[in-house]
């Protein structure tokens, strides 16, 4: 999902000047553990509130000892920390959150607040603190929305925390001292106890996928991978448009906000239970279940369905969003969202931008030679296929959720998932060989339709693992914005 100029971040960051920013090191503020601060967010469209839940004292510290301040400008929000005592930035993250999503849906919009459970992880500070939150608005800027005093002696924060017994962790890739490292913890969710074979099965596959693809296999040293497996009671996760619900470990749903393949855990405390078993600066949610679907939030967590026909495409393009900060390209298919993306400011992520300035795109220094921005390609023949295709997809998906609701018989329902799957294939196939004959097929312009938007958001390349399903690569754009990511973690 995001880049605005660095002194733009230096402005907002505002109480005192970018180099005793720079100098706020880590031995001086903080030690080598965890300090896990869940937090309660809600609100609807128009307001928001947040309070503490409860302070936890963690192991070693998963993140970087030297970047603490994060200046990407990625995410709807940052975690904000200042030394009370000097009143210095210490610590800085920028994230997106499932609360942040609900605000663009139709509920919200009508006034229906909810509540959502988060966590931001930050290192153990030595002596008090200000946490603080602050939220993009519609014109970019950042603006604090809480702060809290926090005392790390305060004897309310759970310390030493008892291991849960039931909890295994799988090492699927070793590389490191973790400080140095990008940590990725990969969640079992709806494998039971006579799973956890598949569990370790999928984890191996799964982390060699990973690393396929440029910019990931190229600096496979630079990542730690493991499997924290908890076993679920039930097998599966919840399909509510199926009428059929599961007593998982994380509890994931399929039709989260609304979408039929969007697929989300509400219940953050288990989520951050179970993974705090091992250090992590990264969270998959590895799903045991053969429909498409999975989601991806920024610096929160990703899933993926394992045993789908796309599920090496979903794990990699989730990860795109949620730990490479990178937007979703396509915008012909329906989502839970209300104008994601407000008119008339530039989108933070690496890889869409509104063109304000088309003189100054933000990936000009990747801009094809002599390609005119923005770049005209072949679009109302591509929109009229795709469009024809997702009315017939959600028909299909329609059928199989009356199907499953009203108990007809299985091999009924199996064939139109038989006949969705292959429909889907060949239409997918279809796409891409359109596309790679485009003119500018290759190219790196700035294309119309992106985050969503047909019109007035744009897209570097015509095809990319952020635009199409199947896609066998990120663009030249997004493999550039992915590797200052991956810098980052190794520095």
């Amino acid at each position: 999902m995001k880049t605005v100029a660095c002194t733009l971040i230096a402005l907002i960051l505002g109480v005192l000047p970018a180099l005793a920013q720079e100098n706020a090191g880590f031995d001086r503020y903080f030690i080598d553990k965890t300090m896990r601060i869940d937090y309660f967010h809600i609100g609807d469209a128009e307001q928001e509130a947040v309070t503490i839940d409860r302070i936890y004292e963690y192991g070693t510290w998963a993140g970087s000892l030297k970047n603490l301040i994060d200046r990407l400008n990625y995410g709807a929000y940052y975690v904000k920390v200042y030394d009370t005592a000097t009143q210095v930035l210490i610590y800085a993250r920028g994230f997106d959150s499932y609360f942040k999503e609900y605000q663009t849906g139709e509920p919200a919009a009508n006034g229906i607040a909810r509540t959502f459970h988060e966590t931001a992880l930050i290192p153990f500070p030595k002596g008090s603190i200000v946490f603080a939150l602050e939220k993009r608005g519609a014109d970019g800027s950042m603006k604090e929305v809480f702060r809290a005093a926090i005392d790390p002696g305060d004897m309310d924060i759970i310390r030493n925390q008892g291991r849960d017994a039931s909890v295994k962790i799988y090492q699927s890739l070793s590389s490191g001292d973790p400080h140095t490292k990008a940590d990725v913890a990969i969640i079992a969710e709806g494998y039971t106890v006579a799973e956890e074979a598949k569990f370790k099965a999928d984890l191996e596959r799964f982390t060699g996928v990973f690393f396929k693809e440029e910019p990931c296999k190229s600096h496979k040293d630079h990542f730690n991978v493991c499997g924290v497996f908890k076993a679920s009671q039930e097998s599966g996760i919840d399909q509510p448009g199926h009428g059929s619900f599961k007593n998982t470990a994380v509890s994931a749903t399929f039709n989260s906000m609304g979408s039929e393949r969007y697929v989300l855990t509400e219940d953050n405390k288990a989520l951050r239970d179970i993974a705090g078993h091992a250090p992590y600066d990264a969270l998959y949610i590895m799903v045991n279940h053969h429909r498409y679907g999975g989601g991806g939030i920024y610096n929160f967590y990703c899933t993926f369905t394992s045993d789908n026909q796309w599920s090496e495409y979903l794990m990699v393009h989730e990860f795109g969003h949620s730990f490479f900060g990178l937007a979703d390209e396509y915008y012909t298919s329906a989502t839970a969202y209300d104008d994601f993306y407000p008119k008339g400011y530039e989108p933070s992520e690496p890889n869409i931008t509104a063109l304000l300035d088309p003189s100054n795109v933000k990936w000009k220094h990747l801009l094809s030679e002599g390609v005119p921005v923005p770049t005209l390609w072949e679009k109302e023949e591509y929109d009229t296929q795709d469009l024809a295709w997702q009315k017939k997809r959600r028909e299909l998906n329609e059928r199989i959720a009356e199907l499953r609701r009203t108990g007809a018989p299985n091999a009924e329902a199996e064939a139109v998932e038989a006949e969705y799957n292959r429909l889907d294939r060949e239409h997918t196939m279809k796409m891409h060989e359109y596309l790679s004959r485009c003119k500018r097929a290759g190219e790196v312009g700035a294309f119309e339709g992106a985050g969503y938007a047909s019109t007035g958001l744009y897209r570097p390349m015509l095809n990319c693992i952020m635009f199409t399903k199947g896609t066998p690569q990120f663009c030249a754009v997004c493999r550039d914005a992915m590797a200052r990511i991956i810098a980052w973690y190794a520095e």
